[in-house]
């Protein structure tokens, strides 16, 4: 069983870790199978500090090695208001499934161009380690108003590795096609470290609780049955 164990760790992967709760599941549910190098990015957001500091905890938990990178400039091209001192729009409860709502906010706090950035980096790192993959935490919830959290981007970015690169690396999505109320579940059954990762736009010690993250992330717990052990103020 030992030498299987040490075989299987042989393997690699790079994950894109933001410190919040998609990510997390997501490197939990592959990190027994590969030695993971998590990198996590500082782009300007207001919650970069408490993400990163969630981040460092999640790779301690699992056992793996952490790499914060800087981009400044992606915050200095602006358009999004995580990365500036505009409003942060507030959700309720029953409009997180209107779209045109959605829709609004999601124009808000997109980064230009942040996934893809990510991603391009998280496969540098892969070829020059040696990682046969790089793990998303990218979902069918957000894929409803982020299109790059979508199947359609997922496959198109793969089939750019598949072309752009020497190495045959591939993007690991495996929350894909679940809503966030499968992720909690799926989570509490994989004993992933939720109650380390941190999901607030605002950036505080504590959740909002008022932010559209932070809505999806309440209703995920209480409609999985699943303990949210997360502090919100209010």
């Amino acid at each position: 069983m030992g030498r299987i164990s040490s075989m299987i760790k042989s393997k690699k992967a790079i994950s894109v870790l933001s410190g919040g709760l998609d990510s997390t599941v997501a490197t939990s549910l592959l990190v027994k199978g590969y030695k993971v190098h998590a990198l996590t990015f500082d782009y300007g957001q207001r919650s970069a500090k408490i993400e990163i500091k969630s981040s460092e905890a999640i790779c301690e938990e699992l056992g793996m090695d952490h790499t914060v990178i800087k981009l400044p400039w992606l915050a200095q091209l602006g358009g999004s208001v995580l990365t500036s001192n505009g409003e942060v729009p507030q959700l309720k409860m029953d409009e997180l499934d209107d779209k045109e709502v959605c829709d609004e906010t999601a124009r808000k706090v997109w980064v230009p161009g942040r996934n893809v950035v990510f991603t391009a980096i998280a496969l540098s790192f892969a070829e020059a380690e040696g990682a046969e993959k790089i793990i998303v935490g990218w979902d069918l919830e957000e894929a409803v108003t982020f299109p790059d959290n979508s199947p359609e981007f997922l496959e198109a970015f793969n089939r750019v590795l598949e072309i752009g690169s020497w190495d045959e690396v591939e993007i690991e999505a495996p929350l894909i096609q679940m809503n966030k109320e499968d992720i909690v579940k799926l989570g509490n059954e994989i004993q992933a470290p939720m109650n380390l990762s941190y999901s607030c736009y605002l950036g505080g010690e504590k959740h909002c609780g008022t932010c559209e993250s932070c809505m999806r992330r309440k209703r995920a717990f209480k409609t999985a049955g699943v303990e949210d052990r997360t502090e919100y103020a209010t």
